[in-house]
């Protein structure tokens, strides 16, 4: 029987708001254990300086202008990640360590994904094999650098499977910053793209226009109504552009200007709503089990059940956390990468074959 090892992962959302941790025991392929999770939420200053440099960074010359302030907020994201390491290394062990870091610009078009986390420096200093930036062997490989989760989706599946708890086909939706979908048929076959925004136009907006970080349960967008003649417009436009044919996407992607001048619970209406329609139109027929940040947004949910005929559950009714779906995938990633196992493949990021990937700095 194949050796199982324990990873810690990672994930440093687009929303900017903390780091997801989990701990997994995993083959690399088809059997996982979940071990532990946590959230630690960012200071309210590394969380603003996170977002004021994401914004600032609209082209890929901006990595270069605002190179000292990217190497700065570098420093303190990774000194964020070793206390959190150091605390769970306190209550349970693990081998290696998947660290996503933090995403600054991700652009499919010019084959460029920056995250920002030195893997280096925390594997020094925690004297733990580090696995990082997982992207640039599938960008190197004709890919798009995302998005990487699915082969995990994949396993989890298999897992939950032989437990005879899931049937196939079947698809996870994961609504981060960016929504992801992954289909897998009944022979376990993959495909997975980004279809559109997650919570990053909402979040932009409440941001925007009010102290609120988020909108929690979808509350605001409750009380509001949604602006047809923007709803329409904001359609048409998006269909005409490129980024609708892409594999992966980026928060920069979506802005939210078209929606000056509303009031902040008919911007959070209209915005939500626009979301929703969006990810019906990139949608199967399967079954969808949704994870992420977004799954708690009521109205979100809500107006995509009524806009598709799927049946929608939240992967919390499987007994899985939905918050850590990602920081378990970036552990489960790293365990491949250690073992020389591909993490991406044509039909989930467009690469020309399936990609090993990560940076492995060796240290115990």
């Amino acid at each position: 029987m194949e050796k199982n090892l324990s990873a810690l992962g990672f994930m440093s959302g687009t929303s900017g708001d903390g780091v997801d941790s989990s701990v997994i025991s995993s083959n690399g392929k088809d059997s996982i254990i979940i071990k532990y999770n946590r959230f630690d939420a960012y200071p309210s200053k590394l969380s603003n300086k996170i977002h004021r440099i994401k914004e600032k960074i609209s082209k890929m010359q901006d990595l270069l202008k605002y190179s000292s302030n990217i190497e700065e907020l570098e420093r303190e994201i990774t000194d964020f990640h070793f206390d959190i390491a150091i605390k769970i290394s306190k209550q349970v062990n693990y081998d290696l360590i998947g660290f996503h870091g933090h995403t600054i610009y991700h652009n499919a078009d010019e084959k460029i994904s920056k995250q920002i986390g030195l893997g280096n420096s925390l594997s020094g200093k925690i004297n733990k094999t580090v696995v990082y930036d997982f992207r640039q062997n599938d960008i190197k490989n004709g890919g798009e650098g995302a998005p990487l989760a699915p082969i995990y989706h994949l396993a989890l599946i298999k897992t939950l499977f032989r437990d005879s708890n899931v049937k196939t086909p079947i698809s996870i939706l994961n609504i981060g910053g960016i929504a992801n979908i992954t289909e897998i048929d009944k022979n376990f076959k993959i495909t997975s793209r980004d279809i559109g925004p997650g919570n990053c136009l909402i979040d932009k907006w409440m941001r925007k226009n009010s102290n609120k970080s988020f909108d929690k349960d979808g509350n605001f967008a409750i009380k509001g109504k949604t602006d047809k003649f923007i709803f329409d417009q904001y359609m048409d436009n998006y269909y005409y552009s490129k980024i609708n044919s892409r594999r992966s996407l980026d928060t920069n992607d979506f802005d939210i200007s078209f929606a000056k001048g509303l009031s902040l619970e008919n911007g959070a209406t209209t915005i939500t709503d626009l979301t929703s329609e969006l990810l019906s139109k990139k949608i199967g027929n399967n079954d969808i089990y949704v994870c992420g940040g977004g799954r708690k947004n009521k109205y979100l949910i809500n107006s995509l059940k009524n806009k598709i005929k799927n049946k929608v559950s939240s992967i919390d009714d499987l007994s899985i956390e939905g918050d850590f779906i990602e920081s378990q995938a970036f552990a489960f990633l790293a365990i491949r990468s250690y073992l020389g196992l591909p993490i991406s493949f044509p039909s989930t990021t467009n690469c020309k074959s399936p990609t090993v990937g990560g940076t492995i700095i060796k240290n115990s």
